[in-house]
Protein backbone atom coordinates (compact mmCIF):
# COMPACT_ATOMS: atom_id res chain seq x y z
CA UNK A 1 0.00 0.00 0.00
CA UNK A 2 3.02 2.09 1.04
CA UNK A 3 4.76 1.42 -2.75
CA UNK A 4 1.33 2.43 -4.06
CA UNK A 5 0.71 5.43 -2.45
CA UNK A 6 4.27 6.59 -3.11
CA UNK A 7 3.98 5.93 -6.87
CA UNK A 8 0.92 8.03 -6.85
CA UNK A 9 2.56 10.80 -4.65
CA UNK A 10 5.50 10.35 -7.32
CA UNK A 11 3.43 11.14 -10.57
CA UNK A 12 1.72 14.10 -8.41
CA UNK A 13 5.01 15.85 -7.92
CA UNK A 14 5.55 14.93 -11.71
CA UNK A 15 2.11 16.69 -12.52
CA UNK A 16 3.02 19.88 -10.45
CA UNK A 17 6.35 20.09 -12.25
CA UNK A 18 4.79 19.54 -15.58
CA UNK A 19 2.15 22.27 -14.87
CA UNK A 20 4.70 24.89 -13.50
CA UNK A 21 6.58 24.41 -16.81
CA UNK A 22 3.46 24.39 -18.92
CA UNK A 23 2.80 27.55 -16.88
CA UNK A 24 6.45 29.28 -18.30
CA UNK A 25 6.18 27.75 -21.43
CA UNK A 26 8.78 25.93 -21.36
CA UNK A 27 7.27 22.41 -21.41
CA UNK A 28 8.68 21.78 -25.15
CA UNK A 29 6.14 19.23 -26.21
CA UNK A 30 7.20 17.48 -29.29
CA UNK A 31 4.06 16.44 -31.40
CA UNK A 32 3.62 14.10 -34.44
CA UNK A 33 0.62 13.02 -36.80
CA UNK A 34 -1.37 10.75 -34.90
CA UNK A 35 -4.88 9.01 -34.85
CA UNK A 36 -7.13 10.05 -32.51
CA UNK A 37 -9.07 7.10 -32.44
CA UNK A 38 -5.97 4.95 -31.69
CA UNK A 39 -5.41 7.43 -28.69
CA UNK A 40 -8.63 6.60 -27.16
CA UNK A 41 -8.34 3.14 -27.79
CA UNK A 42 -4.94 3.24 -26.05
CA UNK A 43 -6.44 5.27 -23.04
CA UNK A 44 -9.31 3.00 -22.29
CA UNK A 45 -6.53 0.11 -22.24
CA UNK A 46 -5.20 1.94 -19.30
CA UNK A 47 -8.43 1.91 -17.13
CA UNK A 48 -10.56 -1.15 -18.49
CA UNK A 49 -9.28 -3.42 -15.31
CA UNK A 50 -10.53 -1.15 -13.25
CA UNK A 51 -13.92 -0.44 -14.91
CA UNK A 52 -14.38 -4.14 -15.05
CA UNK A 53 -13.17 -4.96 -11.92
CA UNK A 54 -16.43 -2.54 -10.99
CA UNK A 55 -18.92 -3.93 -13.15
CA UNK A 56 -19.29 -1.07 -15.53
CA UNK A 57 -18.02 -0.49 -18.94
CA UNK A 58 -16.43 2.03 -21.53
CA UNK A 59 -18.08 1.87 -24.98
CA UNK A 60 -16.90 3.65 -27.84
CA UNK A 61 -19.09 5.44 -30.71
CA UNK A 62 -15.95 6.89 -32.84
CA UNK A 63 -18.03 8.21 -35.84
CA UNK A 64 -15.56 10.39 -36.71
CA UNK A 65 -14.11 10.04 -40.58
CA UNK A 66 -10.97 12.28 -40.05
CA UNK A 67 -9.08 11.49 -36.80
CA UNK A 68 -5.77 12.92 -37.58
CA UNK A 69 -4.18 15.20 -35.22
CA UNK A 70 -0.90 16.95 -33.91
CA UNK A 71 -0.24 15.47 -30.88
CA UNK A 72 2.11 14.23 -28.55
CA UNK A 73 1.28 10.67 -27.79
CA UNK A 74 2.22 10.27 -24.19
CA UNK A 75 0.66 13.69 -23.09
CA UNK A 76 -2.43 13.28 -25.02
CA UNK A 77 -3.04 9.87 -23.77
CA UNK A 78 -2.49 11.08 -19.87
CA UNK A 79 -5.30 13.35 -20.94
CA UNK A 80 -7.88 10.76 -21.92
CA UNK A 81 -6.81 8.59 -19.50
CA UNK A 82 -7.25 11.77 -16.98
CA UNK A 83 -10.72 12.32 -17.68
CA UNK A 84 -11.65 8.17 -18.00
CA UNK A 85 -10.42 8.16 -14.36
CA UNK A 86 -12.26 10.89 -12.98
CA UNK A 87 -15.32 9.46 -14.54
CA UNK A 88 -14.47 6.15 -12.61
CA UNK A 89 -13.31 8.05 -9.65
CA UNK A 90 -16.70 10.46 -9.46
CA UNK A 91 -19.20 7.52 -10.20
CA UNK A 92 -20.42 5.31 -6.75
CA UNK A 93 -22.35 2.71 -8.60
CA UNK A 94 -20.76 0.62 -11.53
CA UNK A 95 -18.43 3.05 -13.88
CA UNK A 96 -20.82 3.50 -17.19
CA UNK A 97 -18.67 5.35 -19.48
CA UNK A 98 -19.41 6.59 -23.10
CA UNK A 99 -16.77 8.07 -25.60
CA UNK A 100 -18.18 9.85 -28.82
CA UNK A 101 -15.45 11.12 -31.51
CA UNK A 102 -17.23 12.99 -34.14
CA UNK A 103 -15.82 15.34 -37.05
CA UNK A 104 -17.47 19.38 -36.83
CA UNK A 105 -15.78 21.63 -39.77
CA UNK A 106 -11.93 21.29 -39.24
CA UNK A 107 -11.88 19.31 -35.96
CA UNK A 108 -12.49 16.24 -34.36
CA UNK A 109 -14.38 16.15 -31.19
CA UNK A 110 -13.87 13.76 -28.29
CA UNK A 111 -16.71 13.47 -25.86
CA UNK A 112 -16.09 11.20 -23.10
CA UNK A 113 -19.60 10.96 -20.92
CA UNK A 114 -20.11 9.36 -17.54
CA UNK A 115 -23.32 8.55 -15.65
CA UNK A 116 -21.62 9.33 -12.27
CA UNK A 117 -22.13 11.82 -9.73
CA UNK A 118 -22.00 14.93 -11.52
CA UNK A 119 -21.20 18.45 -10.26
CA UNK A 120 -23.12 21.70 -9.96
CA UNK A 121 -22.84 24.90 -12.12
CA UNK A 122 -20.13 26.67 -9.66
CA UNK A 123 -17.96 23.38 -9.55
CA UNK A 124 -18.33 22.86 -13.32
CA UNK A 125 -16.89 26.60 -13.78
CA UNK A 126 -13.81 25.82 -11.72
CA UNK A 127 -13.06 22.75 -12.31
CA UNK A 128 -9.99 23.20 -14.22
CA UNK A 129 -8.45 25.46 -12.17
CA UNK A 130 -5.00 23.84 -10.44
CA UNK A 131 -5.59 22.42 -6.56
CA UNK A 132 -9.44 23.01 -7.22
CA UNK A 133 -11.06 20.33 -5.10
CA UNK A 134 -15.04 20.06 -4.65
CA UNK A 135 -15.89 20.03 -0.95
CA UNK A 136 -17.82 17.31 -0.12
CA UNK A 137 -17.86 17.88 3.63
CA UNK A 138 -16.16 15.35 5.44
CA UNK A 139 -15.81 12.99 2.83
CA UNK A 140 -12.73 12.22 1.65
CA UNK A 141 -13.69 8.85 -0.58
CA UNK A 142 -11.94 10.05 -3.70
CA UNK A 143 -8.12 10.80 -3.60
CA UNK A 144 -6.36 13.39 -5.56
CA UNK A 145 -5.09 16.61 -5.22
CA UNK A 146 -6.96 18.50 -8.24
CA UNK A 147 -4.03 18.63 -10.91
CA UNK A 148 -5.29 16.28 -12.90
CA UNK A 149 -7.89 18.17 -15.16
CA UNK A 150 -5.13 21.44 -14.19
CA UNK A 151 -2.82 19.24 -16.44
CA UNK A 152 -5.57 18.17 -18.84
CA UNK A 153 -6.74 21.29 -19.81
CA UNK A 154 -2.82 23.02 -20.08
CA UNK A 155 -2.29 19.92 -22.89
CA UNK A 156 -4.94 20.34 -24.27
CA UNK A 157 -4.78 23.92 -25.34
CA UNK A 158 -0.85 23.37 -25.82
CA UNK A 159 -2.24 21.16 -28.61
CA UNK A 160 -4.26 24.34 -29.86
CA UNK A 161 -7.17 22.40 -28.29
CA UNK A 162 -10.48 23.33 -26.62
CA UNK A 163 -11.98 21.31 -23.28
CA UNK A 164 -14.91 22.11 -21.59
CA UNK A 165 -17.49 20.16 -19.32
CA UNK A 166 -21.59 19.77 -19.23
CA UNK A 167 -22.54 18.24 -15.99
CA UNK A 168 -25.79 18.38 -13.27
CA UNK A 169 -25.42 17.01 -9.93
CA UNK A 170 -26.68 13.60 -9.55
CA UNK A 171 -26.67 13.18 -13.55
CA UNK A 172 -23.01 12.31 -14.49
CA UNK A 173 -20.95 14.89 -16.44
CA UNK A 174 -19.66 14.89 -20.22
CA UNK A 175 -16.26 16.54 -21.06
CA UNK A 176 -15.79 17.76 -24.67
CA UNK A 177 -12.26 17.63 -25.84
CA UNK A 178 -12.08 19.55 -29.36
CA UNK A 179 -9.09 19.13 -31.87
CA UNK A 180 -8.26 20.70 -34.82
CA UNK A 181 -7.44 17.85 -37.68
CA UNK A 182 -4.59 17.77 -39.57
CA UNK A 183 -4.63 17.02 -43.35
Amino acid sequence: MIKEENKRMHAQVENVLRISKLDKNELNISKERLDLHELVEDAITHVELIVEDRKGYVKTHLKAEQTSVLANDTHFTNVIVNVLDNAIKYSDDAPKIDVYTENVGNNIIVKIADQGNGMSKAVAKRVFEKFYREHTGNVHNVKGHGLGLAYVKKIVEDHQGHISVESEKGKGSTFIIKMPLIS
